[in-house]
């Protein structure tokens, strides 16, 4: 789909850490001192979903394919980012591409590792980044507003209609506040010129991954910086994981037959990271259906809200242009029926429209005819 969470924090906090992790790549360097990831990196991860792999086992299909999500691991802002310092403007761009934001935020206590602030205060440091944000888009819309104005003035409808987006956004960020607190105010065309025209950056929805110490898990129960994160978040409304990156790192590069152990030894189900993805796909909106057969089991990632024709062109443009109907069985019915086949004769199969809105976790045959 070519969406994206950007990874953000202050320098030495584990970003470049949870991403190694993420992707199981080297390619973020890790060192302690600011600055040492320049370039954003990039990699595609696997999202984490067992119902793919119970499909392919009770079909029996040759292959399973699972869907993937992008993060970018974007190097640390500081204090004064949006005026350029460190190598702000850069890494200001960079978060400007992506469709969500995972802010990072240390929660644990570590006087090895040197704190860009001087201490461990995570709540603080959301504030700096947040900041920085607001300052950077404060810019866009002045800078915006300047030309604009003139051309309102000449009469050019327009621009009046464009004059009044700039407006309600400056007058909130002019407040302070990041415009995605302010997102159920505003109207779809205003939100939709925020990002399509000016790339705002804090219309972007935001996650909040507090990277606690080992002697913290398995949930961070107990841990004074992780529960201010948590009241910080309650207040807008966006989730937060916490996780150990470092434990993270290690699950990332022992083999499989000793990572069920390690998880076992720290009270965890399964890795923090496969609760990070997931999220991250909440909180772009995203659903996933299933195609299945002898030959592939297939998830495919549409946003909530996609019709049939549309999840259709998915997998060929051919199908969304010839499309007939969706036959559609739900996950839940799937399982409680034990088998494609057994579904169809429990009349479990059901036969869908145009106007059909695919469900998270429909197992769905396309028909259509070109």
């Amino acid at each position: 789909m070519g969406l994206s969470i950007g990874i953000v924090g202050l320098p030495n906090v584990g970003k470049s850490t949870l991403f190694n992790a993420l992707t199981q790549s080297a390619k973020a360097q890790r060192a302690n001192y600011p600055f040492c990831t320049i370039d954003p990196n990039v990699g595609a991860v696997e999202v984490p979903d067992q119902r793919l792999y119970k499909i392919a086992e009770i079909e029996g299909s040759e292959k399973v394919t699972p869907t993937f999500i992008e993060f970018v691991d974007i190097a640390g802002l500081v204090r004064g980012a949006s005026r350029g310092e460190g190598l702000g403007n850069q890494f200001l761009h960079h978060i400007r591409e992506v469709d969500a934001i995972a802010m990072v935020l240390r929660c644990f206590e570590n006087p090895e590792v040197v704190h860009v602030e001087g201490d461990v205060d995570p709540v603080r440091d959301a504030e700096i980044i947040g900041l920085e944000l607001i300052a950077k888009d404060l810019e866009s819309v002045n800078k915006r507003l300047e030309k604009v104005e003139k051309t309102a003035r000449g009469g050019d409808k327009e621009a009046k209609k464009e004059l009044d987006y700039l407006k309600k956004f400056k007058e909130i960020l002019d407040d302070l506040r990041p415009l995605r607190r302010d997102r159920s105010n505003l109207d779809e065309e205003t939100i939709r010129y925020g990002e399509k025209v000016l790339f705002l950056l804090t219309l972007k929805p935001v996650m909040y991954i507090a990277n606690i110490s080992e002697n913290d898990l398995p949930d961070g129960a107990g841990n004074p910086h992780l529960e201010r994160v948590k009241q910080m978040a309650e207040k807008e409304g966006a989730p937060v994981v916490p996780i150990c990156a470092e434990l993270e790192a290690q699950l990332a590069e022992v083999d499989p037959s000793e990572r069920e152990e390690l998880l076992k030894a720290y009270g965890l189900e399964e890795p923090g990271l496969n609760r990070v993805i997931r999220e991250g796909y909440s909180l772009l909106g995203l659903i996933t259906f299933f195609t299945t057969g002898p030959k592939e089991t297939r998830a495919w990632t549409v946003l909530k809200g996609t019709k049939a024709p549309q999840a259709a062109g998915k997998i060929h443009s051919d199908m969304e242009r010839g499309f007939i109907c969706a036959e559609v069985l739900s996950y839940e019915d799937y399982m409680r029926a034990g088998s494609m086949a057994r579904a169809k004769e429990m009349g479990l199969v059901r036969t869908e429209g145009k106007e059909y809105e695919v469900k998270d976790g429909d197992i769905i045959y396309f028909r259509f005819n070109v």
